[in-house]
């Protein structure tokens, strides 16, 4: 996209002249990214392709070498100049790979403790939850389709239901922009297809960013697609564009995937 029209539009995430090495190693190069508010994006690419290191730049993990990140329809936050905690709490949400949840604890507690506001487990040993803290935890849990399970303790459930939890205790913390880090990973069909349900209803109340190598995965959910190549972005379209894209086809997905997709797509007449 032309960096002159991004005036025009809403953007909740405006990224220019990214630059990041590491020892020499090019990771991000010249990236121009740009995000609608409650848009709900995919990013794909190659293994070295600069995808995590583009969400560590983003949420102030890692500092760029030149450019900008900002924040907010206006513009208002330069998040290359904020603390990692200080990026979270303007509403920065990030999830890893790896679910991190707080296995000795139930579901619910899980969630209680992750209220924005709240001050962590000491702290909340001595809060009294609210009828609004009931209200939006019970939303959640429904969110999430934990609500059975709130009782359980974290470390009961299963390898998708700790993704769905985790998702749930980012939810908790009321985030404007979530960036989501392979969440199909390592589940079963069913859960990645639910998985899938669950990110496309949080659409439009929350801006979304997806990181994900499951291409079947990525087909249920896309709605906008940027493929990163060598810390740049290779191509931006939709799902059924980029797949048929010369480029990426060579870069990344390979000719059986441009086949599939061909396959796949509505309406081809030979």
């Amino acid at each position: 996209m032309d960096p002159s029209q991004s005036k025009d539009l809403e953007f909740i995430l405006t990224i220019e002249n990214l630059n990041k090495a590491f020892d020499g190693f090019q990771v991000i190069r010249d990236l121009n990214f740009y995000m609608d508010k409650g848009e709900l994006r995919t990013i794909i690419g190659p293994n070295g392709a600069g995808k995590s290191t583009l969400l560590d730049l983003i949420t102030g993990r890692t500092k760029p070498d030149t450019g900008t990140i900002e924040f907010g329809p206006g513009r208002e936050h330069d998040l290359t100049k904020m603390r990692e905690f200080e990026i979270n709490r303007i509403g920065v949400g990030r999830k890893f790979q790896t679910p991190t949840v707080y296995t000795g604890h139930t579901v619910y507690d899980n969630l209680l403790l992750s209220l924005e506001g709240k001050r962590g487990v000491f702290a909340s040993l001595f809060y009294k939850e609210s009828k609004e803290d009931r209200e939006r935890i019970h939303d959640i849990l429904q969110t999430v389709r934990l609500e059975d399970r709130k009782n359980d303790s974290a470390g009961l459930l299963s390898h998708g239901q700790k993704q769905w939890l985790e998702i749930g205790m980012l939810l908790a913390q009321n985030p404007k922009l979530l960036l989501v880090d392979e969440p199909a990973a390592g589940m079963s069909d069913d859960e990645t297809e639910r998985t899938g349900e669950l990110l496309l209803s949080l659409e439009g109340k929350h801006s979304i960013i997806v990181i994900e190598h499951d291409m079947e995965f990525i087909r249920q959910i896309a709605r906008k697609v940027t493929v990163l190549h060598q810390g740049s972005i290779l191509k931006e379209g939709k799902i059924d564009e980029v797949q048929r894209d010369p480029k990426v086809i060579e870069v990344y997905l390979g000719r059986k995937h441009a086949r599939d997709a061909d396959e796949a797509a509505p309406g081809d007449a030979a």
